[in-house]
């Protein structure tokens, strides 16, 4: 029997998830401060909530998808919000993009009413959120996990306990260092060919089934070739996860000399007005550098 879900945040990624949720049958319950997010789904079958007390008091799981962990705090536990709607037992699924410590503490203040917190962020950005095969990355209670385990399935097919509260967000904060490096790297190696008048398309298709190849590649270097820079992960969104990633190695003491590099990059695209393009558009930072743009013309 399928469980009344309730659903906060539908931006890019919130709203194609509530509609493959709405799809395999659920009920939804969803609440937005924007109010025409809230109105499209409302017409594709999904209840409407006035606030986030409003979704708990209809719901027995409901997932939270946030820009920031302030905003998942102010959602859960702010005037209004989920807490004070929150029965025993109900389980809360944060898939925001937010700080171990933060997780870990949203953990403890709902284990004091009575309410199971998961952190479960995501990758795979807005296509998989739009086909529901995210990778879902879950951090807490073993048996909480698997009772909700039938909904995360319904968002994703890449389906991972990694650990207690806290190892989630961790887990998605090294996802963001390898996919955000692999895409600078991929920009350097471009904009290094493209200088050296090779035809940077068919270097992509020779190399792409080597050692160099990646999802990273085949899913950014299309777009970089069509100058095609819409958001399915955007530079704020970015830069706001590689300096939680900055901020959570300081704490450990550990360094991350490749990862500050790429903070100042993306401080750089967002001074430059790019902050809400796709941050394949960190190949500009190195174009601007090199005075050469990258296309499927040999120049």
């Amino acid at each position: 029997m399928k469980k009344k879900l309730g659903f906060i945040g539908l931006g890019i990624m919130g709203a194609p998830i509530v509609r493959n949720l709405l799809k395999k049958g659920n009920e939804v319950t969803v609440f937005d401060l924007n109010t025409l997010a809230v109105e499209m789904l409302a017409k594709e079958g999904a209840k409407i909530a006035t606030s986030g007390k409003g979704v708990a008091l209809t719901s027995d799981v409901v997932i939270t998808m946030l820009p920031k962990g302030r905003h998942v705090q102010q959602a859960i536990f702010g005037e209004h919000g989920v807490m004070e709607g929150a029965r025993e037992g109900m389980v809360i699924i944060d898939m925001s993009s937010v700080t171990p410590v933060e997780s870990k503490e949203m953990y403890e203040l709902s284990a004091k009413q009575g309410v199971h917190f998961l952190d479960a962020p995501v990758s795979g950005g807005e296509p998989k959120a739009i086909d529901g095969s995210l990778t879902i990355m879950v951090g807490g209670k073993e048996e909480v996990f698997e009772s909700v385990k039938d909904i995360l399935g319904d968002m994703g097919n890449n389906i991972v306990l990694v650990g207690d509260s806290g190892s989630g967000s961790t887990a998605k904060l090294a996802n963001q260092i390898i996919v955000n490096l692999n895409i600078a790297a991929i920009s350097e190696a471009l904009v290094f060919a493209t200088k050296a008048g090779i035809n940077v398309e068919k270097m992509y298709q020779a190399i792409r089934g080597g050692l160099a190849g990646s999802t990273v590649m085949d899913a950014k270097i299309p777009m970089i070739l069509d100058r095609n820079f819409k958001a399915g992960g955007r530079v704020d969104i970015n830069l706001k996860d590689i300096n939680n990633v900055m901020h959570t190695a300081h704490e450990l003491a550990v360094p991350l000399p490749l990862s500050a590099q790429l903070l100042e990059i993306f401080y750089s695209l967002k001074a430059n007005g790019m902050e809400t393009l796709d941050h394949a558009s960190i190949v500009q930072h190195y174009e601007k550098l090199a005075n050469v743009e990258v296309s499927r013309e040999v120049r």
